[in-house]
């Protein structure tokens, strides 16, 4: 990261790692909170004045959680518009007026002879902001890119402001007044530096950005967007600010690091930022990824009851009553969100997620597709309408927006999960095993990513590959309680009938509570097979009686008790039947109905070693 080592670095490193403010006055850090509040009151002018509207709020609800705090000094003056700009004032006002307007074309236009910073950074900025829109309006079907005005806009911005940035590179000078861009340039540069996919040298630049001017929340966004993984995240030379634990913790909860995020967010609510709403639905989102989902839905109701025009990740909220099949709250909630804002994303993602639930797919599609005219690089609709396209069993469609979500953001395990279930209904098992490997890769620790490729596995023949994903996603805690049902399958397809035995037995054991499910139906139909292979007759009928409480399995079941009654005619009684047989010693006092449920098949070793 060179090039802003010798940078005048406007971060505060007073403040130190809010992590290590562990003591009991931490809820009373007021030499904290106050030099917090100072810097928010000045960036929250700063950005207001160049148009950064996205940041000015959410500086402006952060400002709000400390608003009773009493400043010991006044807040330092901020040079008036009038000393900043001087004779250009009145272009500034009519500019900003038509910023604001988003008539950006007039405002870059009124600003095209600006010699002042904050000239030059709104004329420049109107011209990225309408070349945006522009592109955005020329977007005729969602499923098709259209990078025609990427060779334009973005290239003119970027002849201007590198040369710009070379000369401030080259500037002696490290002061900020006598240098050609300040960190609101610089982040611009940064921005126009990404979407032309220069991904190293924006980096470098927003890390100088962020050196000049910490508190813009917008450039530690860009960053973390091109944050691949822990180690990069280890590697940036950030400023010594608290807004640097903001930024870990958004960052740790994009790399799917939902622990330590949640740490970070439970150290800033307790040092002061208690009622931060943007805290919160991050705090809920955590609980999201991990799959708590009963406390995600709570944190997001009292989030509803502190705010209840937040449309700011409602997307999510909607996820969680989708996945809890809460049909009236989910209602409740699109109804709402019309009346809020019906041409927000979010808005359009709830009603999407309403009509899904509803099992009516088109109109889901259609409301994705709305999301997405407002906002062609929103994450949540490409995912969502990817999967209302497998439900319709439009295969290319889905793989059209499964792909786009990922040029959104790779670290979209749910994108790259998608595209190896697409994969699988084509039956292309070796484009499956790619993609449930990148999943993988984002989600080490999530049983379903792991299942899909040990089955992945399974049909290439990699047998020792499979039977290694099956038993770490028993091992990491398996969600869906399939993986010691997949191994038993396995071993039985390999022949291995004694060990497919007792992971049935074991499978049976830990789903004891699952009901009459098909699966376990089968588990009973093998072991009642492979005992009366064995001549282990009392054991198979118990098994066999079992079979026929599943409707799969009812007839095998049937089949079984009349050769198990044919040899129990034709052979005497023997109480040693079964002696010697590996499978009884460790599963007779399983079967004993009512009998002591303490005599259980002793527990078996099932870590997972790489």
């Amino acid at each position: 990261m060179a090039g802003y080592e010798g940078l005048c670095d406007k971060s505060c490193g007073r403040f130190g790692e809010v992590t290590e403010r562990r003591s009991t006055s931490l809820l009373r850090d007021l030499q904290f909170l106050r030099e917090v509040k100072k810097d928010l009151v000045v960036a929250r002018e700063q950005c207001y004045h160049r148009g950064l509207l996205q940041t000015t709020k959410w500086l402006s609800e952060l400002l709000v959680c400390v608003r009773d705090v009493q400043l010991e000094d006044e807040v330092p003056n901020l040079p008036s518009l009038s000393d900043l700009l001087g004779d250009e004032l009145d272009h500034y006002h009519l500019a900003k007026s038509y910023f604001d307007l988003k008539e950006y074309d007039r405002c870059a236009y009124f600003t095209e002879n600006c010699t002042t910073d904050l000239g030059r950074f709104l004329h420049l900025y109107s011209r990225y902001l309408s070349g945006e829109r522009k592109k955005n309006n020329d977007i005729v079907d969602t499923l098709v890119t259209n990078d025609e005005h990427k060779g334009i806009y973005l290239k003119e911005l970027h002849t201007e402001l590198s040369k710009m940035y070379t000369l401030h590179s080259n500037s002696t000078s490290r002061d900020l007044g006598d240098t050609d861009m300040d960190a609101w340039l610089l982040w611009l540069y940064g921005v126009v530096l990404k979407r032309l996919d220069l991904t190293r040298q924006s980096v470098d630049v927003l890390c100088q950005a962020l050196h000049l001017q910490p508190l813009h929340w917008g450039a530690w966004l860009e960053l973390a967007a091109l944050i691949t993984d822990r180690e990069m995240l280890s590697t940036l030379k950030l400023p010594d600010h608290w807004m640097r634990k903001l930024f870990h913790a958004h960052t740790y909860l994009e790399l799917q690091l939902n622990d330590e995020a949640l740490e970070i967010y439970t150290s800033l609510q307790d040092a002061g930022f208690l009622h931060s709403t943007y805290i919160m639905a991050q705090v809920a989102i955590t609980h999201h990824n991990q799959r708590d989902v009963d406390q995600a839905v709570t944190i997001f109701k009292e989030l509803e009851a502190v705010d209840p025009f937040r449309l700011d990740n409602l997307d999510t909220y909607s996820n969680l009553l989708y996945v809890k099949e809460m049909r009236v709250e989910l209602s409740h909630l699109a109804h709402r969100v019309v009346q809020v804002d019906k041409y927000r994303v979010e808005t359009c993602c709830v009603i999407g997620n309403y009509y899904s639930l509803r099992s009516q797919h088109e109109k889901a599609v259609q409301y994705f597709q709305r999301a997405l005219r407002l906002n062609p690089h929103y994450l949540a609709a490409w995912t969502l309408m990817g999967h209302e396209y497998m439900e319709m069993k439009n295969t290319n469609a889905a793989i059209q927006c499964y792909r786009q979500a990922i040029e959104v953001n790779r670290r979209d395990y749910r994108a790259w999960y998608g595209l190896g279930q697409t994969y699988e209904i084509l039956k292309l098992p070796a484009y499956c095993l790619y993609y449930f490997k990148q999943a993988q890769k984002l989600r080490p620790n999530d049983s379903r990513m792991l299942v899909a490729l040990g089955e992945s596995y399974e049909k290439l023949e990699k047998w020792e590959e499979a039977k290694k994903c099956f038993l770490k996603a028993h091992s990491v805690g398996d969600i869906e309680g399939i993986a010691l049902f997949r191994l038993a399958k396995l071993y039985t397809r390999l022949g291995e009938g004694e060990r497919a035995a007792v992971l049935y037995e074991r499978y049976l054991q830990e789903t004891e509570d699952a009901g009459l499910s098909e699966d376990r139906g089968l588990a009973y139909q093998f072991l009642a097979s492979y005992c009366l292979q064995k001549n282990m007759l009392d054991l198979a009928y118990d098994y066999a009686q079992k079979c026929t409480l599943f409707m799969e399995t009812r007839e095998s079941g049937k089949t079984m008790l009349r050769e198990i009654a044919n040899r129990r005619q034709h052979t005497e009684q023997n109480t040693q039947d079964d002696c010697g047989s590996v499978l009884v010693s460790r599963v007779r006092p399983r079967v004993t109905l009512g009998g002591d449920r303490s005599a259980r098949l002793p527990p078996l070793s099932l870590t997972y070693t790489p």
